[in-house]
């Protein structure tokens, strides 16, 4: 048995390589994340005619060259949790540190837990296209928090109150009522030169000709914020409609991506057998389903409903030391950040909506810890839980199926 520790870091890695009792087969070097510097690990890799596990971190998109370069070559490789091997590496007293230090410790590693490791199955290519295009839907998704945090600020000193008031990025057909209100109407003066009654009418007007419902009750609404609001930028100074055009043309790049980030998600996750049944599910609607499933995958990596809770971030790890049992404990928040941000989504989905989703046993649940006076939060993140281990369960039995039949 020999076990290839790889510290991997950007553009390069080092690598090290160990038998039982610390025997060295291959002394630290480091390697270069290109074609000639892999194949020569490759080389001296075949040299070695026993089992050969390879042992490397996960480091964001670092590792990936490596990974797919040597899964090529049909070698079993472990991709190890930074945190986990961080908790094995401070052991000692001292805890120096280095790359070639470091890649003896990832190499020791794999001897020490041999029996431990199961290989990284690659997911196929759809699958993984779902998860990049996921990844990315929440990146750009925090860009915009920021864009509109920015539009807010401009809008807060051309027109006070106005944010909040009209509706958001609809995800659905890429529209931005918002956006497309400060664009015309950028400072509260472009309101109150007109009565209230003209107002009404070519707000109404407008409104038709960019596509939204007729709202008369929205546009006495914005005209009584704009007659109070006290502006403090100048609608006369040239600067005050550029600020507010800016913000509103970046907000819209933004949109757009997203738009069409989430709309290439929506094709592809319809072509996974899993679509369907995610979708009939309370509270996922076509914006949430696509994500859910780029998100978790193929749930049967998880080897069970209590491991998906634990890949979410929402179990709370047992603490028992003597005769002291610990019962409230906060939840790990160790996991994927992206799957509880779905799982506030989806629970203030269900809570919204809770009159119409009567019988179904995500809702009862959340219905029933709320009853028992449970706070909000806590309610959410129980059943979330609860909804988890009904996801597992049903789209591993439909995998099942559909992976029999074909």
């Amino acid at each position: 048995m020999i076990s290839v520790g790889i510290d991997v870091s950007k553009g390069k890695s080092t690598v090290c390589a160990i038998k039982p009792y610390g025997e060295v087969l291959m002394t630290t070097r480091d390697f270069k994340h290109t074609k000639d510097d892999l194949d020569s690990l490759v080389k001296q890799l075949s040299r070695f005619k026993e089992e050969i596990h390879i042992i490397m971190e996960a480091t964001g998109n670092y590792h990936l060259p490596v990974y797919q370069y040597l899964k090529s070559k049909d070698y079993q490789i472990s991709i190890i949790n930074p945190l986990e091997m961080k908790r094995y590496r401070c052991q000692g007293i001292r805890n120096p540190k280095t790359d070639k230090i470091d890649s003896m410790i990832i190499a020791q590693y794999g001897i020490d837990y041999w029996y431990r490791f199961k290989p990284n199955d690659d997911m196929d290519e759809k699958r993984q296209e779902l998860r990049l295009l996921g990844k990315q839907y929440t990146s750009y998704m925090r860009i915009r928090t920021i864009r509109c945090q920015d539009l807010c600020h401009i809008l807060d000193r051309t027109m006070p109150g106005v944010y909040g008031l009209l509706d958001d990025f609809n995800r659905n057909n890429g529209q931005d009522k918002l956006c497309d209100f400060a664009e015309k109407y950028y400072h509260s003066d472009n309101i109150t030169k007109y009565s209230e009654k003209v107002f009404t009418e070519r707000y109404s007007s407008w409104l038709k000709k960019k596509g939204y419902r007729p709202n008369e009750k929205e546009a006495h609404q914005l005209y009584s914020i704009a007659k109070n609001a006290i502006p403090t930028l100048d609608s006369k100074l040239p600067s005050t409609k550029l600020l507010v055009q800016e913000a509103v043309n970046v907000l819209r790049e933004v949109d757009s991506s997203l738009y069409d980030i989430l709309n290439q998600l929506k094709d592809l996750s319809k072509e996974m057998p899993e679509y369907e049944t995610v979708l009939s599910m309370k509270g996922i609607g076509t914006t949430l389903a696509p994500r859910f499933i780029a998100e978790i995958g193929d749930p049967r990596r998880f080897h069970s409903a209590k491991a998906l809770i634990a890949y979410a971030g929402i179990d709370a790890p047992p603490y028992q030391s003597g005769q002291f049992t610990g019962t409230k404990r906060h939840i790990s928040k160790r996991g994927s950040s992206n799957l509880r941000k779905l799982g506030y989504e989806l629970m203030d989905s269900v809570n919204k909506h809770k009159s119409s989703y009567i019988g179904d046993p995500v809702c009862e649940y959340f219905m029933k810890k709320r009853n028992e006076g449970k706070p909000y939060r806590v309610a959410m993140i129980a059943t979330f839980n609860k909804f988890l281990r009904i996801y597992h369960s049903r789209v591993s039995e439909v995998l099942n199926e559909y992976d029999n039949i074909h």
